[in-house]
């Protein structure tokens, strides 16, 4: 069923999306999709901090569009007063993922000529390049990202304690627990925001969140988990 919300570019319509994400990650559903993006585009500017939920939505969706895109289909959302920007919004995905699968389509044309036989002075290149790198005997250091996380429990009832420490116990190579904090969300229930310093080549924040926070024996106390803020060091 759609969802409609009006004049967005207003407080009063402002405060409206804040109260309706104040028990919800998303527009609709559990992953985002164009109907965060429709929302997304109505707005002309962020949020203002004083609307804790619809702020927290609108920086996750910004960190998504940077990281690796939106691409769940939604249950369909109407913005009223704003439905020429909406429209013309998602036209311009349709046409981005139409690109994107013909440039996919020409790739896979071209990759047939990629491989043919080096040159003489082709080969002469990469070995100058691979006596350089030897010669250095430096590795190109890897680049960090800090990462702000909302933990969410099941309920009121969860132990907010005992959540805090399944986050913290889970240990990997390149990652590093940062500052915490209890922020309530309504009806008695709170979420854990944690920052974290990761490296870029050693931890996947996807992965992070599905392999380890959201499974067993982690899911035990954590509904769902999601990034509010991505920034690279």
């Amino acid at each position: 069923m759609g969802v409609t919300f009006y004049n967005l570019s207003s407080a009063a319509g402002i405060k409206k999306l804040d109260e309706y994400l104040l028990s919800r990650s998303y527009i609709s559903g559990y992953q985002a999709s164009k109907d965060d993006l429709a929302v997304h585009a109505a707005l002309a500017k962020p949020p203002s901090s004083e609307y804790v939920n619809a702020s927290r939505w609108y920086h996750h969706i910004e960190a998504l569009l940077r990281i690796s895109g939106v691409s769940g289909d939604g249950c369909g959302v109407t913005v009223e007063g704003a439905a020429p920007l909406v429209e013309d919004a998602m036209a311009n995905l349709s046409i981005a993922d139409t690109k994107a699968t013909a440039a996919d389509e020409d790739d896979s044309d071209d990759d047939v000529d990629l491989f043919g036989e080096e040159t003489e002075e082709e080969k002469k290149a990469s070995e100058e390049r691979a006596a350089a790198v030897k010669a250095s005997g430096k590795k190109k250091e890897s680049g960090k990202s800090s990462v702000l996380l909302d933990v969410k429990p099941w309920d009121d009832e969860t132990d907010m304690k005992k959540l805090e420490e399944a986050v913290k116990s889970i240990k990997m190579e390149g990652l590093l627990w940062g500052a915490c904090k209890l922020v309530p969300v309504g009806y008695g229930i709170k979420k854990l925001q944690i920052m974290m310093t990761i490296v870029d080549d050693l931890v996947s924040v996807d992965d992070l969140v599905e392999d380890y926070l959201t499974a067993e024996p982690c899911s035990e106390y954590i509904q769902s988990c999601d990034i509010v803020a991505f920034n690279k060091i």
